[in-house]
This record gives C-alpha cells, structure tokens and sequence, in this order.
C-alpha cells in the first residue's frame, strides 16, 4: 500500500462521506504550477484550488508575511480589539474594485459569507426583500446562497426548505440561446418586471462570468443593461467576483470588461493566497446605512488571513497577474480552439483571461436547449486526465463543461506540458 492509499483508509473511516475529493493522492508540496503527492508523484495544477492560488500555492511574499503576522498573534476578533491589517485591506479594495465613488468594506471568511452579508446590506440598505438571480448561477452552499444557487445536485438536493424571496430569470448563454446581449437583458428584464415587481427588488446579484454553472461569458452588452435596469429601478446590482476577481479574467475584476460599476462586489477565492478571506466592497452610504454590529463574524478578517491578502495583492501588482492571465489565454486558446476543430464533441471554446473551458456535447444531437450536452465523454475525459497527471476540473449545469483555472504564475513550459497532455488524452 502506497501512501496515499493508507491516508485515504484513516480518510475514509473519519472524514464524512459528503465531502468529496476528485482524487484519491494526497498532497504533500505544492509550487506555481504543480502538486506533488506523498508518494512523489507530480500532478499539472489547472485547477489552482477553484481559482483560489493565483499567486501559486506557497509564495514566498505570502509564507512570510503570514510567519511574521503569527508570531505577532493570530487572533483577537476585529469586533472586540482591532488591527491595521484589516482597515489596510480593506482600503486595497476600495481602491482595487471598480468605480471612482467613495467605497467602504467589511470582511469575512467565505465567499457564500461574502454573498450572504451583500443580500443583507442590499435589503437593509433599499427596504425591499427580493433578490433576483440567473439561471446557471452558483452562489454558495450556505442555506441563503443554496436558494440563490441554480443546480439542484450536488449543491441543494435533500438540503431544503431554502430562504425565500428569490427569483430566477434567464442569463444570458451564446452558445445556447443564440441572443445578443440586448434581447438576453430584455427577455430576463421582462420576467423581472412581469413576476417580481421592479419597485419590490433589492438586488440582482450576478457573475459576470459564471463559474460552476459552464465558465458562461454573457453576450456583450448583456451586463451593461441589466446592470442599468436595476440602476434605473432602484435596486443594486451586485457583482459576485468570487471566482472572477483578481486579476484572473485579465483585468483585475471581470466587471471592468464592459465597463460595469457595481453597486456591491462580493470577493473571496484568490484575494489571500490560499486562506480563508472574503470581502463586501461598496458604494459608501450603502454599506454605512447597515446600523453598528448589523455586519461581522468571530473570524472575519482573521490577521492571519489580511497579512497573506496584502502579500497576494502586493505579488500580483509586482507580477502584473492581470498581464499573466492574459499571456496564458494567448498559450491556452488557440490550443484549445486547435483541439476543437479537431474534436466534434468540443461544441464551443469560451472564457477569458485564464478561465477558460470547453464544452462537450454529443456531436450532431440538439434539444429544445441546443447542442445535446454529453456528461458521460466529459467524466471519462476527466478521469482520463487525471491518469496523465493533469489535475482537471469539471463544471456546468449539465455537467458537460472542462475549466481550466491554472495558477496565474504558471509559466509556459509547464503550460504546454498540460496541453500536450490534454492533447493525448481527447
């Protein structure tokens, strides 16, 4: 027996069976672009912890910042004695998020805490209830964020009753629907106005690419107007950046492609290097109209966590992550785009920066929803990329998508060496 094999014995006779794992190694040193398992085996990271390490999984500005902050202390709770580090990163993103207004933000643990604490400010700040989501839309596995979540399975099944005053309306999906991004804003702007009310909505809260429901880039001009609409209707538009945000669409928020000036942006993922950090950034009076005490959490901007977020933000300015997404975009998709034109089951190559994704479908089958997608290829793809060393995510509504979110310090060599795995698997 290996070694990952024993740990994965004691795994199985301690850990609870709904926490699932892709692989059954076990990690035991990580670097910008590859793991390394305790039996020494060396694993093609193109999943960066679900886009959490864009920095790499043990930058040396993270590990010593975090080493200096713990031996200063580890906690005191910001509520009850506060620290610098906590005002210093939130003024990081103030400055960082889009908008030139004044900005406030308050830190958390999570990005579902993140989501939880935007709905709270939106419905106390506007005095309405209802918060409107999309299809496809990933949110969270908290009992709020399940409801703002779209896919029943894994997420949300068996998990309910889930909080109400939500409502679902179309995104906009090129590759399925066919719209521009005009009549995508009007079709879901109709529903909204139609079976929720414009002058009852606190929040339309969005990805501006969407993560788990397919790596979806709505049509242009999709997110102006919707964003306009809820500007017009008295409601925020909220931004969850979660999976989007520094630097990893090529900018370093995913809003700025179109111009888009949220209202709230949500932030957690790769804000910290690889701990627990989220934030809420917005327009100044809306997060102050939340009354003192509204907003916080015993561990919400941990020092711990701020230290390793101001090394992370510092490493990507000095790097210029923001470049590097998009110098591993002009490696990725033309490979990518290669591949397809190849391979029939490639219905569509999509994405930005370095969050891209293929989509698997059955090639020359269709459906009331487009091209008839093919769960099944894309497990065995998976499972096939898994054997050659290549750490791959899946995603998707329909469980047909391939991501690839490698760490933005990932350099090319390494990148074509995934690729010409990838190659060999399909």
């Amino acid at each position: 027996m290996n070694a990952s094999e024993d740990i994965h014995k004691r795994r199985t006779a301690a850990v609870a069976r709904g926490v699932g794992s892709m692989i059954t190694s076990y990690v035991d040193h990580a670097s910008g672009g590859t793991l390394t398992d305790v039996d020494g085996r060396e694993w093609i990271d193109l999943a960066a912890g679900i886009a959490v390490t864009n920095v790499g999984n043990a930058s040396p500005r993270v590990v010593e910042a975090v080493r200096r902050q713990v031996e200063r202390f580890t906690h005191t709770c910001f509520m009850i004695a506060p620290y610098e580090s906590y005002v210093a990163v939130c003024e990081q993103l103030n400055a960082l998020t889009p908008g030139t207004f004044e900005k406030r933000s308050a830190l958390f643990n999570s990005g579902a805490e993140a989501v939880e604490n935007a709905v709270k400010i939106a419905r106390h700040a506007t005095g309405r209830q209802a918060v409107v989501v999309f299809d496809h839309a990933y949110h969270g596995r908290t009992n709020l964020t399940m409801a703002l979540t779209a896919k029943a399975m894994p997420y949300k099944h068996g998990f309910g009753p889930f909080a109400g005053e939500i409502y679902r309306v179309p995104m906009s999906y090129p590759f399925r629907d066919g719209l521009p991004g005009a009549d995508a804003a009007a079709l879901a702007i109709g529903m909204i106005e139609k079976q929720v009310g414009a002058d009852q909505v606190a929040a339309v809260l969005i990805e501006p690419i969407q993560g788990e429901g397919g790596f979806i880039v709505p049509a242009p001009g999709f997110l102006p107007a919707i964003a306009a609409w809820a500007r017009a209707s008295g409601a925020l538009f909220v931004a969850d950046e979660i999976q989007t945000g520094f630097c990893r669409t090529g900018d370093w928020f995913a809003s700025t492609h179109e111009g888009v000036e949220p209202d709230l942006i949500t932030t957690a993922k790769g804000i910290a290097g690889g701990l627990p950090l989220a934030g809420v950034t917005g327009r100044a009076e809306l997060m102050d109209a939340v009354h003192v005490g509204g907003l916080g959490g015993t561990y919400g901007g941990n020092p711990i966590a701020c230290a390793a977020a101001l090394a992370s933000i510092e490493t990507m300015r000095e790097l210029d992550l923001a470049a590097a997404a998009r110098r591993i975009e002009s490696v990725l998709r033309p490979r990518l785009e290669s591949l397809a034109a190849t391979h029939p089951f490639i219905g569509e190559v999509r994405g930005r920066g370095a969050m891209l994704a293929l989509e698997i479908v059955v090639p020359g089958a269709s459906g009331a929803s487009g091209p008839t997608p093919d769960p099944a290829r894309t497990a065995a793809i998976q499972k096939a990329a898994h054997q050659a060393g290549l750490l791959l995510l899946t995603c998707g509504t329909y469980g047909n998508v391939i991501r690839f979110l490698p760490p933005l310090v990932m350099d090319d060599e390494t990148l074509t060496r995934a690729l010409d795995a990838l190659e060999s698997v399909l």
